[in-house]
């Protein structure tokens, strides 16, 4: 998913939790993909993340077109309850990555019932949940989305920032919260194996995440130059085309190592 704008609105106004009633807004129709999290030292799946999809498996961008102010917090609590739906009876057994609107949740405990709910009816457990977030320029701010993963974190999920190192905010980000996880953004990481400068700026935020006690998952992985260079610096956890493409409604073999 991606993150998208949201002005500030008057408490009661369509967007906030509880600001009107789910049947005033049509749904959006949604089903998901899944791509694996890879844990390379074993070759199997840490995670699956969940990737919207149309019912028919149409594009995340023909699905996020029709999300608009009236109708983003419905459409982000569908997402999570929906994911966490078909994990279940795809019978996941690995953690479950759901891409959150931040802009969408203006009361985190709020907020978060219906996952809650879905998690308990459909059997998932809630540790098993990683909750990430892209940190662009165009999300709240700071301090909310620093609340949002605090309050998550004490209800017992995963917290991660995706994309980093393509906002613009990443490392003040990191002094205020440490998430569990970190995604490295994949034009971060394209190329690694022969750009000397990428891989000394890699390398540094390594160091710091490594220092932080912060899980380092590389997304975009295309080639095995680039896995084996971040595998050489001690990243073991990788995302990409080289392992899987993603699978629509379904866990997607993960290609063996070559």
């Amino acid at each position: 998913m991606i993150e998208i704008h949201d002005p500030e609105q008057p408490a009661g106004q369509p967007g906030r939790c509880g600001g009107c009633n789910a049947g005033e807004t049509a749904p959006i129709e949604m089903a998901f993909a899944f791509q694996p999290i890879v844990d390379v030292k074993s070759g199997s799946a840490y995670a699956h993340e969940a990737l919207v999809r149309g019912p028919n498996g149409e594009s995340a961008a023909s699905v996020l077109a029709q999300v608009d102010d009236a109708n983003r917090y419905y459409f982000d609590q569908r997402c999570r309850t929906t994911a966490i739906a078909q994990a279940a009876e795809m019978r996941m057994q690995t953690f479950l990555s759901i891409n959150f609107m931040p802009n969408a949740v203006y009361q985190p405990a709020a907020c978060i019932r219906s996952t809650l709910e879905a998690a308990e009816k459909h059997g998932f457990p809630v540790e098993r949940i990683i909750f990430e977030t892209i940190e662009g320029e165009n999300i709240i701010s700071r301090p909310h989305l620093v609340q949002i993963f605090r309050a998550y974190k004490s209800f017992g999920f995963q917290t991660a920032i995706d994309d980093f190192g393509a906002g613009y905010s990443g490392l003040t980000l990191l002094a205020d919260f440490q998430p569990d996880l970190i995604k490295l953004d994949m034009a971060l990481v394209r190329g690694i194996d022969t750009d000397s400068v990428r891989q000394r700026i890699t390398c540094g935020v390594l160091t710091i995440c490594r220092d932080l006690g912060i899980r380092v998952i590389a997304e975009g992985i295309e080639t095995p130059g680039e896995r084996d260079f971040l595998v050489a610096n001690g990243v073991t956890l990788m995302q990409g085309y080289l392992f899987a493409k993603p699978a629509f409604k379904a866990m997607p073999t993960i290609a063996s190592a070559s």
